[in-house]
Formats: C-alpha cells, sequence, structure tokens
C-alpha cells in the first residue's frame, strides 16, 4: 500500500476517482426582497421599534437579570402582534438580523439589501467560476428561490433541494447536474428535522426552532455519496475561554450548550445510519462548536462522557433528550464510524467574521482514496466599500476531494 508523505494510506481501491470541489457557505439569514420587505414591515411597527426578540445574558452568567427577561418578553409579544402570530413570526428574519444600528430605518432599506443579495451571488458566481465548486451546502436560507438568484448565471446548471421548516432559517444544496451519474430526479435529497429542536421561552408552549438538517445523495464514477448538511446550535462554541468568549463543555449548565447536547445523539445516530448504506459520506455545515479545538484537546476516552462510558457505547439520554457527552467531537468520531476533519490551511485576504465554526468531515472510505494531502481554505465574500447590510458573516469553507 502506497502512503503519502504525512503518513497517510491511500486506498488500493480499483474504482476511478475525480476531483470534485465542495463548499459550505452560511449567508446570513439570506432571503428574496419580499421577504426582506416583510421583515421591515414587522420591525418598523412602532410598538417593535427594531427591538432585539432574543435574550441577552452577560458572559460569564447562567441566567439573564430580570429586567432583561421582561425586555424580551415585550419584545417578543409585540413582534408577534406585528407578524400576525407566532408562526409568522417564525417566518420573519427577527430585528437585528442585519446588524445592531442607532438608525436601523436608515439603514435596512431595499437598495442596501439588494447589495446584500449581490454580494451573494457574486461569492457563490466566484466559487463556481473560478474555485471549480460543484457541490454547495447552503445554511441560513429562506427558500429554494433564493439559492436560485445567488446562482445567478449558473443557476440552470445546478439542481437545488432544500429543507422544509417552519422558521425562517433553514439549510439547502446546490449541485452542478454533470456531476452525479443518475438523473436529477432521481438523486436523494431527505431532511432530518430531528434537529430542529424547539427551545423555549418563559413557559411559551411553542419555543424557537433551530435548524434540521439535510442529507442528500448522489451517484459519482460509479459509487454513491452522502452529503450531509448542519447548522447546529450557536452559543456554546468554545471549549476554551478566549476572544471574549467563556469556554463550556456540553454538558455546562448553560441554556444554548443544553440544546446542542440534546443534538449530538441525533447527529451520531444519523451519521451512523448514513454510514451503514453509503460508506463514502461527506459531513459539513455550521457546527457552531470548535471541533477543530476539541480534537486537539488531550481528552482521555472516560472524560468524554461524564459517566466515564465508552463513546463507542449507547448513551444515556434524560427525559428532555440530554445526554452525558461533554465533547462533540470525541462523541460523534468514536470510530463508528471513522472520520477525519478536513484541517484548514489558508484564508483569503479580506475574510472576516466569524471563525472556527464551519467544517468539513469526511469518512474513512473518502480519506483513504485521497491522493494528495487534505486541506481546506476560506473564501472571502464579495462585498462594497461600507456596505449596510453585510453579505454576510461568515465566508465559504471549501476543498477538492477525490471522489
Amino acid at each position: 500500500m502506497a502512503f503519502l508523505s504525512l503518513g497517510l494510506p491511500i486506498s488500493a481501491q480499483a474504482r476511478e476517482t475525480a476531483p470534485v470541489g465542495i463548499a459550505t457557505f452560511n449567508m446570513a439569514w439570506a432571503g428574496t426582497i419580499d421577504d426582506f420587505i416583510r421583515h421591515v414591515e414587522v420591525c418598523s411597527v412602532p410598538e417593535v421599534n427594531w427591538c432585539n426578540s432574543r435574550i441577552r445574558t452577560p458572559r460569564g452568567t447562567q441566567r439573564a437579570a430580570p429586567e432583561e427577561e421582561i425586555r424580551t418578553r415585550r419584545c417578543r409579544e409585540a413582534t408577534m402582534v406585528a407578524a400576525g402570530g407566532f408562526e409568522a413570526m417564525m417566518m420573519t428574519a427577527p430585528c437585528n438580523a442585519y446588524g445592531k444600528r442607532k438608525h436601523p430605518a436608515r439603514a435596512e432599506t431595499v437598495e442596501n439589501y439588494n447589495a446584500k443579495l449581490s454580494g451573494l451571488r457574486a461569492t457563490v458566481e466566484n466559487l463556481i467560476q473560478n474555485e471549480n465548486i460543484k457541490i454547495i451546502a447552503f445554511q441560513e436560507v429562506k427558500s429554494r428561490e433564493v439559492i436560485e438568484q445567488v446562482l445567478g448565471d449558473f443557476a440552470g446548471q445546478f439542481d437545488v433541494c432544500v429543507a422544509p421548516h417552519d422558521a425562517f432559517q433553514t439549510l439547502a444544496f446546490a449541485w452542478d447536474k454533470s456531476i452525479s451519474s443518475v438523473p436529477s430526479n432521481a438523486s436523494s435529497c431527505v431532511p432530518n428535522p430531528h434537529l430542529a429542536i424547539g427551545e423555549q421561552f418563559q413557559g411559551e408552549p411553542v419555543g424557537h426552532r433551530v435548524r434540521p438538517g439535510l442529507a442528500l445523495r448522489l451517484v459519482i464514477n460509479g459509487a454513491p455519496v452522502s452529503f450531509l448538511n448542519i447548522h447546529l446550535k450557536s452559543g456554546c462554541a468554545n471549549l476554551k475561554t478566549g476572544r471574549g468568549f467563556a469556554g463550556h463543555k456540553l454538558t455546562d449548565p448553560d441554556p444554548a450548550c443544553e440544546i446542542l447536547n440534546r443534538q449530538v445523539p441525533i447527529i451520531e445516530d444519523w451519521v451512523e445510519k448514513v454510514a451503514t448504506e453509503t460508506p463514502r459520506f461527506v459531513l459539513f455545515g455550521d457546527f457552531n462548536r470548535r471541533i477543530d479545538e476539541e480534537e486537539r484537546a488531550p481528552v482521555a476516552i472516560s472524560e468524554v462522557r461524564t459517566d466515564g462510558s465508552d463513546p463507542a457505547g449507547s448513551n444515556t439520554k434524560d427525559e428532555w433528550g440530554g445526554v452525558k457527552s461533554s465533547y462533540l467531537w470525541q462523541e460523534i468520531a468514536d470510530g463508528f464510524p471513522v472520520m477525519h476533519q478536513v484541517p484548514l490551511t489558508s484564508t483569503e485576504r479580506g475574510c472576516t467574521g466569524l471563525k472556527g465554526l464551519d467544517h468539513i468531515v469526511i469518512s474513512n472510505a473518502i480519506w483513504q482514496s485521497q491522493s494528495r494531502e487534505l486541506s481546506s481554505r476560506r473564501i472571502a465574500v464579495v462585498k462594497t466599500y461600507r456596505q449596510s447590510i453585510v453579505t454576510s458573516d461568515h465566508c465559504p469553507n471549501i476543498t477538492v476531494l477525490e471522489l
């Protein structure tokens, strides 16, 4: 068996492979112009006045101040009335979605939102035309319509599927029609609604819903490949305290960590099921967790779970679906199946925004078939000088895999 320079084995399989560029891109509350107009209509109502409906908990504390809870409740109630009910509010971008400003009514105009959409379209067209990307996993999108808009000149060249969801933010795939050996209508695109856990706030009967998952199965060079697109719960990103953010294990008594903890067994079960059906799979998207930081941490097997049990074994759930797992990466990469993170090796100049949250993970079957060292890159989004509404607070993360 041949080996790479870093000691990575190359599979002896006879199947031919070809390079396929893939990308994951969080587009930051991307909707159509009509979606944006609806957002402005709701948020500009005097009783709402662009209030922030998400509760603010001071860093280093577990609970917000009583006056903050009162403020948030009043904001949510006013926003629900303005939107026409809870379900309608969930389908509308919140009032702070596009930034915190002293005068949002001046900045949040159709003209400025069009600049965001133009930046997204130019960014995606660059990925396709200049980076040769064939498969894109999108997060924070509203609909198929906005995906087709940002594909721009390449919309007719790509197939699209979107995860149905009863909240604004969902996930989508776009893939070049030329890479799969089956007709587009035979490709399998299946959502995972179980990841869309509801967050309760002050006894609400229905809580804010986080994002579902989305799986895409294609046949590439004669064999199936599954792509799993995720956007996990935010607010529990760091294992170590740094950059002004407190470090957390997933078993800490933090509201965000508790939700992310409940998503862990769902991801693990999903990945294990897909692995039995298609050994070649890619798990990528916005993990909202520094799994690269977790991978580097010296964590013993007995420390992965609070009860000391082996992460490869069954995981005890509480009545809410929470588990004993303190770490995301060590739990899902327990060896069944074997998975590898594609390391981030470069970031383009001008690529600002959130870092360490978007990852690309591949199965061992794909890892073994690579003939060169794996790496990924962050690509800068296209933007104009002093753009009022940012193109995105994430940069696309791309890699090339031999599939």
